[in-house]
């Protein structure tokens, strides 16, 4: 082999990552960090498959995806190797989702577009675990020019500027949630929950006002703010509306002259299936669903569903003007309302 490539490969099982993408970033590293220089000759497929337990489709389209940046040159016969070194992305970004749904990956969709392959990014999932947040940030490499984080815990949560705090604030981009606590001058592009549900519920008033009671689906346990909560409780007192937090959406009484706000994609199927199998209801007549975070399914579900959704697409769009401007901006992506005929 003639450059000591192996020593530059790590393949992190519990990144999120694809394999082919983690070998792609490991060469980018060390190009950027002038281990690899042009015109070194790098492994062939069989070495890696070898060497690292990787599937041979795996290690070509990692290939594959260099030489489509102009990183890599291939020689039939011969291999590949380093063409290019000016064509190393610029960043290198440490990604880390609460959860993986459907609102979020549009986040990373527009976020991957936005940066327009000038980052290498590192993509962990802690599925609202603290200390599995804990742990990836603890063990995150120190050459990351940018970190961003989405923050939202089961339980935990009340530690989470502490282990924040200890990243260097000007590569700091907190997304979704604003996490109290948290020191120094740093970016965040981030949902306003308690004013956003407030104005949402104000400008669905003229739909609402056939009803007489919301209800608001907010599971114990739940990693949603309490923000929420209390934007939500703001407006009924504001507008003079029965409401009442539910807990357990599968046993809750459901009756004609209600609203059900849901939060979780589970809990709006529970609620649909509920409506059209143990009542004769008319969902937009008799009874309103409202659902968190527009998804291109909720158009077509009871006719359409109602919902209060921030822009998601916008939001991945902010991340990268933040991280290829290097700008330490605060800004709050607004809530919007979609009405459709379950309300």
């Amino acid at each position: 082999m003639p450059v000591p490539f192996l020593e530059y490969i790590f393949i992190d099982y519990h990144s999120s990552t694809p394999k082919y993408l983690q070998l792609a970033n490991a060469i980018i590293e060390a190009v950027r960090n002038n281990k690899l220089s042009k015109n070194d000759t790098l492994p062939s497929i069989n070495e890696l498959n070898y060497n690292f337990e990787l599937s041979r489709d795996t290690a070509e389209k990692a290939y594959k995806h260099l030489k489509a940046t102009g990183i890599l040159g291939s020689v039939p016969g011969k291999g590949y190797y380093i063409k290019n070194t000016e064509s190393v992305p610029k960043y290198k970004v440490f990604l880390l989702f609460n959860k993986l749904s459907a609102h979020k990956k549009i986040i990373y969709d527009a976020l991957v577009t936005g940066l327009n392959d000038q980052a290498a990014i590192d993509f962990y999932i802690y599925n609202n675990d603290f200390s599995l947040f804990k742990k990836f940030l603890e063990n995150a490499d120190e050459d990351y020019t940018h970190y961003v984080i989405i923050g939202h815990f089961i339980e935990g949560g009340e530690k989470a500027a502490e282990i924040i705090n200890k990243l260097p604030k000007e590569k700091l981009i907190l997304l979704d949630n604003l996490i109290g606590g948290i020191e120094g001058e740093y970016a965040a592009v981030y949902e306003d929950f308690e004013k956003d549900i407030s104005g949402a519920l104000e400008e669905a008033l003229p739909q609402l006002s056939k009803y007489n009671t919301i209800k608001l689906a907010f599971p114990k346990g739940s990693y949603f703010p309490q923000d929420i909560v209390q934007g939500f409780l703001t407006f009924c007192t504001q507008y003079a509306f029965n409401y009442s937090i539910v807990n357990k959406l599968q046993t809750e009484a459901i009756n004609s002259g209600e609203v059900f706000i849901t939060l979780r994609e589970d809990d709006v199927v529970t609620l649909v299936e509920r409506i059209l199998s143990e009542t004769n209801l008319q969902v937009g007549q008799d009874v309103g669903v409202i659902s968190y975070n527009e998804t291109p399914l909720k158009k077509i579900i009871l006719n359409g569903l109602t919902t209060i959704s921030s822009d998601f697409q916008k939001m991945g769009e902010v991340t990268a003007r933040c991280i290829l401007n290097n700008q330490r901006v605060h800004e709050a992506i607004p809530f919007h309302l979609k009405l459709r005929s379950s309300l």
